[in-house]
């Protein structure tokens, strides 16, 4: 039953993406209404995937985790939508906007895949924790985009917090080994929402602190350089846990 109005409000909502793109070439008036439609889907969705995760019972936490994770990945590229989208109203289609556009209209439907593969992998017990750990790469590799752009962070953050950041990377690490000898799929579902949060919160903390004000042009490059460089090799890794 859940399965079915996920599916569903899905399908609307990545028509709703295609109405925000069209949008952007259009009037003020329909780009608003396809930003208010698009805002009452998603919400229909975060609804009914909150459903589908409690239906799971308390005994699996973390593949609710799993799903609540795959919902916030949808909100923030749609957000990220509607940002691209009123970025790009009314300018000419070689316009770098537009390019920006594609680009987030293109994150939307990764992201609605995504859940939708979740949503189907929890039905099955044999591959929620592969599923998991896809959801996770994917993730991973979108927030790498993001720290390798040329957006400047809102605020900054002292070096010592970066470096306290990468203690959950260690602990993440370890937690992806034991995983990778183990093969139990609820080990593996552990691993990739620990992943996630340690990745992102290493990025973010790195980025901060590369634009503190003591900083120099050269020691941020380096910072930025090294930030991309543990990434991939924890990619790497969880590429590994995926093969096994």
């Amino acid at each position: 039953c859940y399965r079915e109005n996920i599916l569903k409000t899905a399908k609307a909502l990545v028509e709703d993406t295609k109405l925000l793109v069209s949008g952007a070439a259009s009037s003020q008036d329909k780009l608003a209404q396809a930003a208010q439609s698009s805002a009452n889907t998603i919400t229909q969705l975060a609804e009914v995937v909150k459903l589908g995760a409690a239906s799971l019972g308390s005994d699996d936490p973390e593949t609710q985790v799993v799903l609540i994770n795959a919902i916030k990945d949808v909100a923030k590229a749609l957000s990220d939508l509607i940002s691209a989208t009123k970025g790009a109203a009314s300018k000419p289609a070689d316009d770098p906007s537009m390019y920006q556009l594609k680009g987030a209209a293109k994150v939307m439907v990764t992201n609605v895949t995504s859940l939708l593969k979740t949503v189907k992998a929890v039905e099955d017990e044999a591959t929620r924790g592969t599923r998991a750990l896809e959801a996770t790469i994917e993730y991973i590799k979108q927030e790498l985009t993001v720290f390798q752009s040329s957006e400047v962070p809102e605020k900054t953050s002292s070096p010592e917090e970066s470096i306290r950041m990468t203690k959950g990377i260690t602990m993440a690490t370890a937690k992806a080994v034991a995983a990778g000898n183990s093969c139990r799929q609820e080990d593996v579902i552990a691993t990739a929402n620990l992943s996630r949060k340690a990745v992102a919160d290493m990025l973010t903390a790195c980025k901060q602190a590369s634009y503190h004000p003591d900083v120099s042009e050269e020691v941020r490059e380096r910072a930025l350089r090294f930030g991309t460089e543990c990434t991939l090799a924890y990619l790497e890794l969880l590429e590994h846990v995926l093969l096994v």
